[in-house]
């Protein structure tokens, strides 16, 4: 199936961000050296300006300012810039940059092709079809893909994360030299060990419950009523009824496992990567009303928030009737 124009952004997104994380410490953007006893920030060296306390030499109160300066003043910052974009329009970063992420979906799809479900522990199988109603790959010899790319990103992932703490090109000449030290070759095996497992049996759970930067988010994002959401045409309920072979679209893709025509309150760790948004328009390419599921904020966030709970109420409350 060819992906829609908006998912096709968003990979593009992700492997440009994949890139910049992965070439960060090469151009030395960012990383801290454990060898110069420093960080690099921008190719400069990022002191914290406490060398001379540290010496012997300097006055606390002088290093005390530094250490606000070049440290909390710089976190802090980057932390409000991200839970601001979260409050406004929810967890971006994760579902548009998060290099995690990415490699979630990657492993998410071979798996699905492999067992039919996007993770071990899902308790149903997704429908074997696209959003566009055709096929889609189930054989379990894809298991022979979806282990070697665990493998092959956890390594990647522990190479790059050692090039943030060593020097980059004494990491990259030794893994081509077969040179590394002893250290070096325990954290790559042991992270490769870490990551590989993760990948395999827990990656939408860590994002879900354990990723400290996308809890922030979801709880800033929370926070506002008028952030922008996935808005659902609860009056057109119906229509899910002619959805690809009577199973729904946007359910199947959701790579967190969420159900994405629910009320915000149960979309906590809604990441925005609109695939269920994609998929819904996909499926009813063809429909004059147009499909059912679209971003909203604002005002028609929280509209759509509350005609959702009345209706839903309603439901209940004819449910109890009955």
């Amino acid at each position: 199936m060819t992906r829609p124009p908006l998912q096709r952004a968003r990979v593009a997104a992700q492997i440009a961000f994949f890139a910049l994380f992965a070439l960060t410490p090469v151009f030395d953007l960012f990383r801290y050296d454990l060898v110069a006893g420093h960080a690099w920030f921008l190719t400069r060296p990022w002191h914290l300006g406490i060398d001379a306390l540290l010496a012997g030499t300097g006055q606390p109160g002088h290093a005390a300012l530094n250490i606000v300066l070049f440290l909390f003043l710089p976190v802090l910052g980057t932390l409000a810039l991200i839970i601001l974009v979260a409050w406004k329009w929810g967890r971006l970063y994760c579902g548009w940059l998060c290099p995690h992420f990415s490699v979630v979906e990657t492993i998410n799809r071979l798996m699905c092709f492999a067992t039919g479900k996007h993770s071990l522990w899902d308790q149903r199988k997704t429908p074997p079809w696209e959003a566009d109603g055709s096929p889609a790959p189930r054989n379990r010899a894809y298991w022979l893909a979806v282990v070697p790319a665990a493998v092959g990103f956890a390594f990647a992932w522990a190479v790059v994360g050692l090039t943030y703490l060593m020097p980059p090109m004494q990491v990259y000449g030794g893994l081509l030299a077969g040179t590394l030290t002893r250290g070096e070759t325990i954290f790559l095996i042991a992270a490769t060990v870490v990551l590989s497992l993760e990948f395999l049996f827990a990656r939408h759970l860590f994002c879900r419950y354990a990723c400290a930067i996308g809890l922030f988010q979801s709880f800033a994002w929370m926070a506002n009523k008028g952030a922008m959401v996935v808005g659902f045409e609860r009056e057109r309920l119906s229509d899910c009824a002619t959805c690809v072979h009577g199973h729904s679209a946007c359910d199947a893709v959701c790579p967190m496992r969420l159900k994405p025509r629910n009320v915000k309150r149960w979309m906590f760790a809604c990441t925005q990567c609109g695939q269920c948004i994609s998929a819904c328009g996909t499926v009813n390419r063809h429909n004059p009303q147009g499909q059912l599921l679209r971003w909203v904020s604002k005002d028609d966030a929280r509209r759509n928030e509350a005609r959702f709970s009345a209706l839903s109420q309603s439901d209940e409350d004819a449910g109890g009737r009955r």
